[in-house]
């Protein structure tokens, strides 16, 4: 069973990560800021950014650094950009990812709805432009829901990314205390739903925190939902609050539960699935399944067991 969480409990041995550091994560780090670029890794708090950066890998953020929604769970900038958007970001970020030795990459994007189409012309532009430049780099884009405008939707799926993310986040339940009153259940479903039917061959992907207070059974019945909307490949990670300003931790979910929730999502039919407390939506082990199935004849870089602690990583 998962442990209880007081307001401010210290983490569990399982949930212990080493700092950042070491040469490759170093370069990354000045790589990305000579270039200004911003990284999700950083804006977000991910507790995996030194290992992911130290294995030459990295989630890129879109459109700026500051959101229009504020999510109780997130630790990226709320505020209103106005309309500002840096019309040689596609250009800039192609280019510059096209140099970097990566075979696959996540970009990602802050929610934009004082903007027309939400930015997807602008992320459809950078991953066409990428495509342009490095046809071999596999592109994942992980985006939000566009305020449910499918015609956007439709726009950032038609650019051809390798796969289409967007991340459902907590149950049905804790959508309104957790996330933005812009966001619903029934939205993010609907638009990984079209983007599956606007591009069956697309790999589709989405993602839950767990630890926030949800159930069991309530972890269950979104899963179910997800493979309903055509949902291939899930990731669960456990929830970690960034600052004191944002929703505690409800529950430390333990290892063994991660794997069971793995196996049902296996019983359920996604094609793959990353459970486990420190697994995020951009994952190093995911990323290396879906390299393997999307390009089979180029080699995937091995999955060490440190690397992917108390995971399950379960495939049909």
């Amino acid at each position: 069973m998962a442990s209880p969480a007081p307001r401010f409990a210290p983490k569990p041995p399982w949930l212990k990560v080493r700092a950042p550091g070491g040469e490759q994560y170093n370069k990354l780090r000045e790589t990305f800021r000579a270039l200004d670029l911003h990284t999700v890794c950083e804006e977000a708090r991910c507790p995996n950014v030194g290992e992911c950066w130290s294995e030459g890998t990295a989630t890129v953020m879109l459109l700026g650094d500051t959101c229009t929604r504020g999510c109780r769970f997130c630790a990226v900038a709320t505020g209103n950009p106005r309309g500002a958007v840096d019309v040689r970001e596609p250009e800039h970020v192609a280019r510059a990812l096209s140099r970097m030795p990566l075979h696959y990459v996540v970009m990602t994007m802050v929610d934009r709805d004082d903007l027309l189409d939400g930015g997807a012309g602008h992320v459809a532009k950078t991953v066409t432009r990428l495509k342009e430049l490095r046809p071999d780099m596999l592109v994942e884009t992980l985006l939000g829901d566009f305020g449910g405008h499918l015609g956007a939707v439709d726009a950032t799926v038609d650019a051809r990314p390798d796969v289409w993310a967007h991340n459902l986040e907590v149950v049905r339940r804790l959508q309104r205390p957790i996330r933005d009153a812009r966001c619903s259940y029934e939205q993010s479903l609907r638009v990984l739903a079209r983007a599956k039917e606007r591009a069956p061959e697309r790999v589709t992907k989405s993602s839950l925190m767990l630890g926030i207070g949800e159930t069991d059974d309530e972890v269950l019945e979104a899963l179910r939902d997800l493979r309903a909307a055509g949902v291939d490949v899930l990731t669960l990670g456990q929830y970690l609050r960034p600052t004191p300003r944002h929703v505690p931790v409800d529950r430390f979910v333990e290892p063994d539960r991660f794997d069971a929730f793995a196996r049902e999502g296996k019983a359920m039919g996604f094609a793959f699935v990353a459970s486990g407390p420190l697994v995020r939506s951009s994952y190093r082990a995911a990323e290396v399944f879906l390299r393997s199935e999307l390009r089979p004849a180029a080699p995937a870089a091995p999955v060490e067991a440190e690397l992917v602690p108390a995971a399950s990583l379960v495939r049909r």
